[in-house]
């Protein structure tokens, strides 16, 4: 177990790198920081210049790989970091100087246990991308198929343990402070940021995420995912289908190539609700970088380490809070926040809906196709803090990622119509999953299963409750209070001497 001084030690050191980046001035000025976090800040500041305009995402990326994973997660937390920290976090790249070739040949042999030559016909020693977990390498299969090699870092592993534990401890520490800093849970923030970042450190689970998503979107004939080459993938090293496209990033090279921006525009944003709102599974790092126009006009998507998944009450809940903002129907967005307990029940929910109707009619006057999600989740954000509304890490990263995507969206085309778009899929499924017919079929199948599970309920009350066999029922017996008279050895006495008592009365009786 790490010493609490060498989580200390870790923390002072990043926090001089983030006083040099002007990274802690939001957190010192804030009125919610505890004191003794402030006396730490002001420690860390000491002999630092600090800059007039912070820089988070510059700051996060000096630290090093578990920082910059940690920044990206949270930029999803504009309640926790503020909302200047959350937008400037968003900038932040997932990029590092690549890991010579000569580490990567001898990674990859190790983990596939051969040497490379017998895995590939050839390996570019050039990565076309390093991050912060692992690098990518173009190569070809021995059957001539173009393939990506995704390999991780030599020792990553280790750093980000050693990283993700003070993480925690410190989270600990913030959270035994109580106040506004336990309303925001940063423990399971942490807990979140380390399923995430376990996730991505084995590459076998970044290939079944892009299996599984394969399987879930073949009903969406513009959107592809690349197929994964499991006899060359393993815990350290993924190889899977290369993806040749023009990266959504570059708009001009897109528009040169004639490509419909409107058409992948409108294609992203229907695919992404199929994958949230349909299938409850979605690609939750859907940035530019990771999406490309391929020749035939599909869109194609890569990285899939970190998936998000949400349950089908909270996407119903989630869908009626967006419906009911538009439409105005506060009253019901309320109740919705205080049947899943996002709001504590000592709050009024007529008070609740009055602050969401501040958060609504603002964009109700404006044309739909101004109305920015991104917006209205801000809105909703501030008023958290005043109704106690705990962090919901489940439906967090649902909100980033649909704040991404729209944001991609807009930048392909910044004429697009979001509620165009989204509208009549939003409708469809939700009138499929709360329509008469859906209540119905629902409760058909949960009555079903009850009366399925009937003979084995009954089957454990027999086992629990047998019938009588053919002695007859004990006597019931009398209360007899347990003397104590001391400890140890007196124990041992007294039972000896109530045994000797026992054992003499039953032969009188013979």
């Amino acid at each position: 177990m790490t010493r609490p001084s060498t989580h200390v030690w870790r923390l002072l050191r990043w926090g001089r790198i983030l006083a040099r980046h002007g990274a802690l001035r939001g957190l010192e000025r804030d009125p919610n920081t505890p004191p003794a976090v402030k006396r730490l800040i002001k420690l860390a500041h000491i002999g630092v210049r600090v800059p007039s305009t912070p820089r988070y995402a510059d700051a996060f990326q000096a630290i090093g790989p578990a920082a910059i994973k940690l920044g990206q997660a949270l930029a999803t937390r504009p309640d926790l970091v503020g909302e200047e920290a959350a937008h400037d976090l968003a900038r932040l790249q997932d990029a590092v100087p690549p890991v010579p070739f000569d580490a990567i040949r001898d990674a990859i042999e190790r983990s596939l246990e051969k040497p490379l030559g017998q895995l590939y016909a050839s390996v570019d020693p050039e990565p076309v991308g390093a991050a912060s977990i692992a690098q990518v390498h173009r190569a070809v299969t021995l059957d001539g198929r173009a393939v990506a090699i995704k390999v991780l870092r030599p020792g990553i592993e280790e750093e980000m343990a050693r990283a993700i534990d003070t993480y925690e401890w410190a989270a600990a520490q913030a959270e035994a402070m109580g106040g506004e800093l336990a309303r925001l849970r940063p423990r399971l923030t942490i807990a979140t940021f380390r399923q995430w970042t376990l996730r991505e450190l084995d590459l076998r689970r970044e290939g079944a995420s892009a299996s599984e998503l394969a399987e879930h979107m073949a009903s969406e004939p513009g959107f592809a995912v690349p197929a994964i080459d499991w006899s060359r993938t393993t815990r350290r090293v993924l190889t899977l289908e290369w993806i040749d496209g023009i990266k959504l990033s570059k708009r001009a090279d897109l528009i040169a190539a004639g490509y419909d921006m409107h058409a992948l525009a409108s294609c992203l944003v229907r695919a992404f609700l199929r994958q949230a709102i349909e299938d409850g599974f979605f690609h939750a790092d859907l940035h530019q970088g990771n999406l490309f126009a391929l020749p035939d006009g599909r869109i194609a998507a890569i990285d899939f380490g970190i998936m998000g998944r949400v349950n089908r009450q909270a996407r119903l809940w989630l869908a009626e809070i967006l419906h009911g903002l538009i439409t105005g129907n506060y009253d019901r967005v309320a109740e919705i926040h205080f049947e899943a307990g996002y709001v504590p029940p000592h709050h009024n929910q007529a008070e609740f809906a009055t602050a969401l109707r501040a958060v609504g009619e603002p964009i109700r006057g404006l044309p739909v196709k101004d109305i920015s999600i991104g917006q209205m989740l801000d809105g909703l954000f501030a008023i958290t803090r005043d109704f106690d509304m705990e962090t919901q890490p489940h439906l967090l990263l649902l909100q980033k990622t649909m704040v991404m995507v729209e944001g991609v969206a807009t930048a392909l085309d910044p004429d697009i119509n979001m509620w165009e778009v989204s509208g009549p899929f939003v409708k469809e499924w939700l009138r499929d999953e709360l329509g008469p017919e859906a209540w119905l079929a629902e409760r058909l199948r949960t009555d079903v299963r009850a009366l399925l599970r009937l003979p084995d309920l009954i089957r454990r009350i027999e086992a629990r409750y047998p019938p009588p066999g053919a002695a007859p029922p004990p006597p019931p017996l009398r209360a007899v209070e347990v003397v104590r008279i001391g400890g140890g050895w007196r124990y041992a006495m007294v039972a000896a001497l109530a045994a000797a008592v026992a054992v003499a009365a039953m032969l009188l009786l013979r």
